[in-house]
């Protein structure tokens, strides 16, 4: 009976999951959608511990509610104190806190089977087995290489978007060591079919932990969100196979979920980049700012005042903003929503042009506006925006750069060189709203600035909006 109810909760949980994951697809529906996923795996989790079937000590349930406790009050604190310009650190770090249970759980199910095993031999008196199933030890040793390639990649691509490791480390041939080193993981995993010793499991979980390691960190900062959603797939992959070793139809369900959807946005990702999966992994780029030496060979740059940036747009008709990360560093979205609609009451149509890569992470920009509640309407994707910017006149450029670096069409020695960009530069005027003159994520100066259409508005964003929004009302 009590496996028969577990079984009827797990399928809710499973249904639950790919609502909720649905209902996140649109941004009105998207809060909605995460609560009903959040509370399809509540009931999982309360469903196994008290639908369990066998006995467990009192001092377990006491351990594992306490687990639970320290959990829950770090996660929630966690999320509730992160600012918006961390959240692509905060969702490496969980993605990689996910991989490590994963290979957590290979650790501790090999080390339960193979006892197990041993204590049947040794009481029912039998001849010894040939160990483990393969099938069983086949999900064990896949989910403990995903997994810890995940958490251990998980912990560099933190530190890279935090700004601790804020170079790639390139070794002599790192791409051929690399390869090497996986098939090296590959073929031990395959000898540990033979011999099943833990001391070598042991050692196959610290080879993939240093493989993580060596895998993202050459890889450059302006691929980041590509990793990240390729690791967020990897963990997913490897809570499938846990769900596989438990014959868990919610774990199943999860982790195929989480696989295929960070499967899907990272190919999509790859496409809005114009590079291969293949380019991201070993053609590293964006470690390091670009010196601005020789920009007098390339054009001049135009300051633009607050009180002309603010006459400019009043006597618009149509104001395109494009949000990037200095919009989120500078924590200014409010102000920004502020300045949309003093705009819209005199009668501006505006817009915001979202590219796909925008940010530290995928949606970065449309979480960051939503948070400020923006209308959802008006967040255009690249493709729909591109052929309005003709009949724009005025682009205010906020914190963005390599997404509208024209070198991505102009120069085939740039890195970005292919990548779809928004077409900004065909707009009637231009501003761009930047600290300083330093080059972006990619490390590459931006031929933008140079444009005779474009004048630099330097400053803190949320500063310069303030004023911008404040000399406005006084039109």
């Amino acid at each position: 009976m009590q496996s028969h109810l577990l079984s009827i909760i797990y399928l809710i949980g499973s249904v639950s999951f790919i609502m909720g994951m649905k209902m996140m697809g649109n941004a009105k529906t998207a809060r909605k959608g995460n609560l009903v996923g959040a509370a399809g795996m509540t009931l999982a989790i309360v469903g196994t511990i008290v639908l369990h079937e066998g006995e467990v000590s009192p001092v377990i349930y006491g351990l594992i509610l306490l687990a639970i406790l320290i959990g829950t009050i770090v996660g929630w604190m966690t999320a509730k104190k992160v600012q918006m310009t961390k959240m692509p650190e905060l969702v490496s770090i969980f993605n990689g806190m996910g991989g490590a249970c994963a290979a957590l759980i290979s650790l501790i199910e090999f080390n339960h089977t193979k006892h197990t095993t041993h204590i049947m031999e040794v009481v029912e008196h039998i001849i010894p087995s040939d160990g483990i199933a393969p099938g069983t030890f086949f999900c064990i040793l896949a989910g403990l290489i995903i997994g810890s390639i995940s958490f251990s990649g998980s912990i560099i691509a933190f530190l890279k978007l935090n700004g601790t490791l804020d170079k790639p480390v390139r070794l002599p041939k790192y791409n051929i060591i690399n390869t090497i080193f996986l098939i090296a993981i590959v073929a031990f995993a395959a000898y540990l079919f033979k011999v099943e010793t833990p001391t070598l499991v042991y050692a196959l979980f610290a080879m993939s932990l240093l493989y993580g390691v060596m895998f993202v960190l050459p890889i450059g900062g302006a691929d980041m969100p590509v990793v990240i959603s390729l690791l967020n797939s990897f963990t997913g992959v490897a809570a499938a196979f846990g769900g596989f070793l438990y014959g868990n139809y919610v774990m199943l369900t999860g982790g195929i979920l989480v696989g295929s959807a960070g499967t899907l946005l990272t190919i999509v990702m790859c496409e809005a980049m114009n590079r291969p999966l293949f380019n991201v992994i070993f053609g590293a780029f964006g470690g390091g700012a670009a010196s601005a030496e020789g920009t007098s060979e390339k054009g001049t740059i135009k300051d633009i005042s607050v009180a002309d940036t603010a006459t400019l747009m009043n006597y618009s008709k149509r104001v395109v903003i494009v949000p990037g990360y200095g919009l989120a560093v500078a924590q200014a979205q409010h102000v920004i929503h502020e300045l949309e609609m003093i705009l819209e009451e005199r009668g501006v149509e505006v817009k915001y042009a979202i590219h796909p890569v925008a940010g530290r992470m995928p949606g970065h920009m449309n979480v960051l506006l939503a948070e400020s509640n923006v209308d959802y309407g008006k967040l255009v994707e690249m493709d729909d925006i591109n052929p309005e910017f003709p009949n724009t006149d005025v682009v205010l450029v906020v914190g963005a750069n390599d997404v509208v670096n024209p070198a991505a069409k102009t120069d085939p020695s740039s890195p970005i060189y292919g990548m779809p960009i928004l077409d900004v530069e065909n707009a009637k005027h231009i501003i761009i709203n930047k600290r300083s003159m330093n080059a972006g994520y990619a490390g590459i100066d931006n031929l933008l600035f140079y444009n005779p259409k474009n004048s630099m508005l330097f400053g803190d964003a949320k500063k310069v909006l303030t004023e911008l929004v404040a000399e406005l009302k006084t039109m």
